[in-house]
């Protein structure tokens, strides 16, 4: 009873995924379907029934009635006229199809793209969401809805042109009808091999992805040092073969069941009614002599056209079914709604934020990332976050950035709870360099403004935020200056930047922002001390009646600040100015002690 009940919410569940599917490709071009379909019409209906059956039925009648060679010309005129309409439809059809198609791809990967943007970030670090994503991409990056709408615009031609043949046949001789029927199994063996398909399509997900990894990573440009000094290429291609290996397991696991029921769709589809097709008509042409020479003639032809459009429709039936599958997954894409919201209130010009015992659990983590925290930081306050790795600095700024929302406690804004805000107004108050900074196959100027240059204003406030980064004249020095693209892997003349000329162009990226607050996570990790200090003295200099929070495990940027918040798993340790937590002789002072060599000619100078 319970297998009953779920193969039935099974078959509801396909209904609905196909619905769905033909609400989301309808609203992104409504005229798609339709016209797909009257192009495969127009190419079925002439070639299995008008061109094939009513044309040489038309033809064997007139040579039984032994007409003339006019009536032959006019047949002939008629059939050709059909045949150049049925082209014309054809090719006009194609040309809007391929509109169409090009509607329905920025359609979906608009909406793509929008609730990609607006899913938490947890989302990315959740393995069940992250699958769902893949196989919902897929409807965009593997082309799926055209072969959805290709696979409706066939079935249903397909049934239109069958229901013609079926007619005809039955007025030839509605025994026939009997033999037809045999085709209806074919319908149920489909379907059932069709749900080994899609249990099978799923079980080599996660393999799958696992494969796409290897084979990515091999070709990126960060891994390519790795790969050549190291045994990591032995260790991810095993990772390769396991996954590889493993889906030849689930495949070998359906394969023979697939194998059977592929023999039995062929002899119930084909085999059997042509063979018992040819008996019945031979036998009522020889042996009774009453179906006459066209009727014997094409009814051979139209019951083997008619198998041909039946095979066609379970076919579609089935693909329509399993691609109905991947819109499913993008009903359950579009259907994550974030837990982090906000409010409609606008966040005004930043005064203060404040801490007030934050505490903060990842989900399905037993310890606290953070616990218990209380600060507070002013206008063109300028605080520095220390401490060592894993200490909670990095969750402190998911948390003010509204990535995650406390577990306990609050944290203000203006003196208001930050939940009152809109996310975004409270995001553009802010300027942000994370640690794992990105830059992009685009142009130097599209890096640090985030935007196409549309202007001259754009060009020179690229420029000028490029110096304060520090990393203009490097790229002044370029052939094309600001205009060139980092990597060449889309243009030969573009440029690859070290690592620290990439931090510098990421940085740049906060001057070239209209903001309140600088948040600095880690930006100079890929520079070394003296340059590191000098990016932060620049930083100093260009954020004057800005408030900056430094967070890093690298001290030089403590020096700089007002005050130092020392984290030590993930509660506040310590926290004072640079001079009063050294006089104290605590944790910040050992640190501070352990980086001396590296920091002393800037603390001198200071």
């Amino acid at each position: 009873m319970n297998n009953e009940k779920a193969e039935n919410k099974k078959s509801f569940e396909s209904l609905k995924n196909l619905i769905y599917a033909l609400k989301v490709v309808s609203s992104a071009s409504p005229l798609a379907i339709p016209m797909m379909t009257l192009t495969q019409t127009a190419y079925w209906f002439f070639a299995n029934f008008i061109q094939q059956i009513l044309f040489l039925r038309v033809l064997l009648g007139l040579i039984e009635r032994k007409s003339s060679f006019k009536e032959y010309m006019i047949m002939v005129f008629v059939f050709v006229v059909a045949g150049v309409i049925a082209k014309a439809l054809e090719m006009f059809s194609d040309y809007y199809i391929t509109l169409c198609n090009r509607k329905i791809y920025h359609s979906l990967n608009k909406k793509i793209f929008r609730q990609a943007g607006r899913v938490d970030i947890e989302c990315f670090e959740n393995p069940e969401f992250y699958d769902i994503y893949t196989r919902a991409t897929e409807i965009v990056t593997n082309k799926r809805y055209v072969d959805f709408c290709f696979y409706v615009a066939r079935f249903v031609s397909s049934t239109i042109t069958g229901v013609f043949l079926i007619f005809y046949i039955v007025t030839i001789d509605p025994k026939l009808l009997f033999i037809i029927s045999m085709l209806i199994l074919v319908f149920f063996v489909l379907g059932y091999k069709n749900k080994l398909e899609i249990k099978k399509d799923k079980e080599m997900t996660l393999n799958r992805r696992e494969k796409s990894y290897v084979q990515r990573t091999v070709f990126l440009r960060d891994f390519s040092k790795d790969m050549r000094t190291s045994d990591i290429f032995s260790v991810m291609y095993r990772k390769m073969k396991r996954a590889v290996e493993n889906n030849r397991e689930i495949i070998r696991k359906y394969g023979l069941r697939v194998a059977i029921l592929d023999f039995v769709v062929s002899s119930f589809s084909e085999s059997f009614p042509i063979a018992a097709t040819y008996l019945y008509t031979c036998y009522r042409f020889v042996v009774k002599r009453n179906l006459p020479l066209s009727d014997f003639s094409v009814v051979m032809t139209a019951v083997g056209n008619l198998n041909s459009v039946i095979n066609e429709c379970i076919s579609c039936a089935s693909q329509m079914q399993k691609i109905s599958l991947f819109f499913g997954y993008l009903k359950e894409f579009f259907d994550f709604q974030p837990v982090v919201t906000g409010s409609e209130k606008e966040a005004d010009e930043f005064e203060s934020i404040e801490f007030r015992n934050v505490s903060f659990r990842y989900p399905a983590a037993e310890k606290y990332s953070l616990e218990n925290v209380s600060l507070k930081i002013c206008k063109e306050d300028r605080v520095a976050i220390v401490g060592h790795n894993g200490a909670g600095k990095t969750t402190f700024v998911k948390l003010l950035l509204r990535f995650y929302d406390p577990t306990d406690g609050e944290i203000l804004y203006n003196g208001k709870n930050i939940l009152e805000y809109d996310i975004n107004s409270i995001r553009r108050r802010l300027a942000t360099v994370f640690q794992n900074y990105k830059v992009y196959a685009l142009s130097v100027e599209e890096n640090v403004l985030c935007h196409e240059i549309e202007n001259d204003a754009d060009e020179y406030l690229s420029k000028t935020s490029l110096k304060k980064s520090g990393v203009y004249d490097k790229i002044s020095r370029l052939p094309m200056k600001g205009k060139t693209v980092i990597t060449r892997e889309f243009d030969d003349k573009g440029t690859g930047l070290s690592g620290g000329e990439q931090q510098k162009i990421a940085a740049a990226r906060m001057f070239a922002r209209d903001y309140n607050l600088a948040i600095l996570d880690e930006p100079s990790s890929a520079l070394d001390p003296i340059a590191e200090y000098k990016m932060y003295e620049s930083i100093i200099a260009e954020t004057e009646n800005k408030s900056v929070i430094f967070i890093s495990h690298r001290l030089s940027s403590a020096v700089l600040s007002d005050k130092i918040f020392v984290f030590g798993n993930g509660t506040i340790i310590e926290s004072g100015t640079h001079e009063e937590l050294m006089q104290k002789g605590g944790a910040y002072a050992e640190m501070f002690n352990m980086q001396a060599s590296n920091y002393s000619e800037e603390v001198n100078a200071t």
